[in-house]
């Protein structure tokens, strides 16, 4: 239970982490949009780097000292990260933001390990490869659970939020006269579209008649197809479900922390060994009473 909670909190994290990079910070901070994937996954790396480091190490400490505290401190850091998460503002520091991810990167190693091997222990043999089995189903269905939990709140939020935002943007900037056009960009594609890389408002001014943009000056023109004003606008359309979904990811990763202490002490499942004597030894054994009785 406690690993199938841990899989169902983290298995959406990379995605919304993404999301957050390529459709709102990589732009603020002047990246070009058919760029910002490849920075995405550069500024991924502290999370990745937190497990190789965690990984192997949190195996060696259970080995010596027993899973029960070594998993359940793993998914209390991860229950941090996640409210740190949800704490960083819009235009975030890099470095707060790696932080929070290389913490993720250790409580996930701290609690993956371990708890595998706690599993494996405590069944013979013979049942461990059904043990294993079923760690990866678990673990695969809580992380496919947990992706449209995560985007389901996102975009529930989004769809609510987005024409509002959008209105209020397009005022602030004086092409209030665009509203009806750009306000109906569905919320999902103006989501996705971040995510693979491009700036939706290029393509909706070339399908905008002529006549209706001579009248935009050329500088409102040029704020909109920039790096900063659509971002900013999705963002404060996303941002509100995105700390939502990182609160519910820290409530799922204390609970799996409880479970995680309720495993006990260390168990390793022992093999009985029955020894079977040969027919020979048994009647040399049988002869010897005999005549010891005798």
């Amino acid at each position: 239970m406690a690993g199938l909670l841990g899989s169902l909190g983290r298995g959406g994290l990379m995605f919304m982490l993404i999301l957050l990079l390529q459709g709102i910070w990589l732009p603020l901070h002047g990246y070009s949009y058919d760029s910002t994937p490849f920075w995405a996954g550069i500024y991924m790396l502290p999370l990745t780097a937190g497990i190789v480091i965690m990984g192997p190490l949190s195996g060696v400490l259970s080995d010596t000292y027993g899973p029960r505290w070594i998993s359940t401190s793993g998914m209390i850091v991860v229950t941090i990260s996640f409210l740190l998460f949800a704490a960083l503002p819009i235009n975030f520091n890099f470095w707060e933001f790696a932080f929070a991810e290389f913490l993720m990167g250790i409580g996930s190693g701290m609690f993956s390990t371990p708890n595998t091997a706690s599993i494996m222990n405590s069944v013979p043999s013979e049942d461990r490869g059904v043990a294993s089995g079923m760690i990866s189903t678990l673990r695969n269905t809580a992380g496919t659970a947990s992706m449209a939990i995560f985007f389901t709140i996102v975009i529930i939020g989004i769809t609510q939020r987005f024409p509002d935002a959008m209105l209020s943007s397009l005022t602030s900037i004086g092409a209030i006269n665009l509203a009806p056009i750009l306000s109906n960009i569905p919320p999902t594609a103006a989501l996705f579209s971040a995510f693979l890389g491009y700036n939706p408002v290029n393509a909706i001014l070339t399908t905008i008649p002529p006549s209706i943009i001579a009248h935009i000056p050329s500088s409102t023109l040029t704020t909109l197809t920039g790096t900063i004003w659509f971002p900013s606008t999705l963002a404060n359309a996303f941002l509100p479900s995105l700390q939502i979904s990182f609160i519910i990811g820290a409530i799922i990763s204390i609970i799996g922390a409880l479970l995680s202490a309720l495993r006990g002490e260390r168990y390793i499942h022992e093999e009985k060994v029955i020894e079977v004597n040969s027919e020979s030894e048994i009647e040399s054994q049988e002869l010897e009473i005999v005549e010891k009785s005798s």
